[in-house]
């Protein structure tokens, strides 16, 4: 089983209200979850980003506000304090430069001595572009293949260092790049950094397949991980890839208590807290794309249409389609008597696994034994120390299984995940 610890960056998991939760800028947060990590023998700690603030309705609605510092800076200051665990950035492909990426990339593996994932995303949305200079639109379409020949040009960069270190000059024509000179950076610990892919539509699972070494996926459910899972395994061979060449590892929230029953109600309570009624007209605002500012949250859900083609909200991604989405909800609402914020919660966001310590180190297992995923990124819903009860108490259970490591087997992430070097192709 492979293990990951998520910093949120772009989130609306976090219970700010809770006395305990802490900065997300302050080094110190950054510094405590991967640790913690560590101590837990993690393989990789995994900081997401978001390149705009979003805004709902014209105005600012964003709950990270505390601050998105840039990743890879981050990371670097970790690897510092941190000797084995992996350092994962999430950094866009629509809006950097191969060259200069890959150069930071490189740096950053070489300063952790082999420990340094990318995780690619991509952006289409014109608002996100407004902040870079040439408006950052980039056709739905071409997104992907963008990013392909992003991550394929980046690793003829990587590659232009022979293993001895010599350097060689490169030159690279396509379709969304054309650039020649001298790499600076000698060949890294890893010979690449680790490559994570996010996306989850058909071209999303064909680009993993194709490039990716981790898939990062929503699909939390037994049921939808194995059909994922075996989706995208499937489309290996054609690449001509061995399965265990692609880690699949769902991002997934937990809750534990003393006793299956605690941890029940620990987690009904984290959910209301997460879902406020203000939050649950805006979330509902999300599907709708409507001012429902006049709605009771505790009352029933509007029973007027959503606007597909709303730009109320900026910045989030709207997740299905709208008609579709608000059907959904109106048949659960009638079928359960759910006000607009118990729909909110029933809907969004749940806990992936709740329990007792024993409870959700045999579900986690469960899990990895069904072919659902080859492991998990957990995201806490306190920062920075969510992370540590699940460290101190189901660590130890997974262990005793043998079905998590004891301590580290190699100095890189490429050995902690079983991945191999690449082989050079000077």
């Amino acid at each position: 089983m492979h293990l990951a610890a998520h910093f949120p960056g772009v989130n609306n998991t976090t219970v700010w209200a809770d006395p305990r939760s802490g900065s997300q800028i302050d080094f110190s947060s950054f510094e405590h979850l991967a640790r913690t990590a560590e101590r837990g023998s993690f393989d990789f700690f995994f900081l997401a980003e978001g390149l705009r603030l979003r805004e709902h309705n014209g105005r600012i609605h964003d709950l990270d506000v505390l601050g998105r510092p840039e990743s890879l800076t981050v990371l670097a200051a970790l690897a510092a304090v941190t000797d084995r665990l992996g350092l994962a950035a999430t950094v866009n492909a629509t809006f950097n430069e191969p060259y200069e990426l890959a150069r930071r990339l490189a740096t950053l593996d070489h300063l952790s001595e082999g420990r340094a994932a990318w995780n690619v995303v991509t952006s289409f949305d014109a608002f996100t572009g407004e902040n870079f200079r040439r408006g950052g639109y980039l056709d739905r379409a071409d997104r992907y293949t963008r990013a392909a020949e992003f991550v394929a040009t980046a690793r003829e960069l990587w590659d232009t260092w022979t293993p001895d270190g010599t350097p060689r000059p490169f030159a690279h024509r396509g379709q969304h790049f054309a650039i020649e000179g001298e790499f600076t950076v000698p060949r890294s610990p890893q010979g690449h950094p680790v490559v994570i892919q996010a996306g989850d539509s058909p071209d999303g699972r064909e680009f993993a397949a194709s490039t990716a070494d981790i898939v990062f996926t929503r699909h939390g459910t037994l049921e939808s991980g194995r059909a994922f899972y075996a989706d995208v395994k499937a489309r290996l061979a054609k690449y001509g890839r061995e399965p265990d060449q692609l880690k699949i590892m769902p991002g997934v929230t937990f809750v534990l208590g003393d006793s299956d029953a605690e941890a029940q109600e620990r987690a009904a309570e984290i959910r209301r807290r997460q879902v406020s009624p203000q939050n649950a007209l805006l979330a509902l605002e999300q599907v709708w794309g409507r001012d429902l500012s006049a709605y009771d949250p505790d009352g029933p859900l509007p029973g007027i249409d959503p606007d597909p083609g709303s730009s109320l909200v900026q910045g989030r991604v709207r997740h299905g389609d709208p008609l579709a989405v608000a059907a959904r909800w109106r048949a659960l609402s009638e079928e359960k008597g759910l006000s607009i914020r118990q729909t909110v919660i029933e809907t969004t966001g749940r806990q992936s696994f709740i329990g007792s310590p024993r409870t959700v180190a045999e579900q986690l297992t469960e899990f990895v034994a069904a072919d659902a995923a080859d492991g998990f990124i957990l995201v806490p819903h306190l920062t920075p120390g969510g992370l540590d009860d699940f460290v101190d108490r189901v660590v130890p259970l997974l262990q005793e299984r043998g079905v998590f490591r004891s301590e580290y087997g190699g100095p890189t992430l490429r050995s902690h995940l079983g991945l191999a070097e690449p082989v050079w192709k000077g």
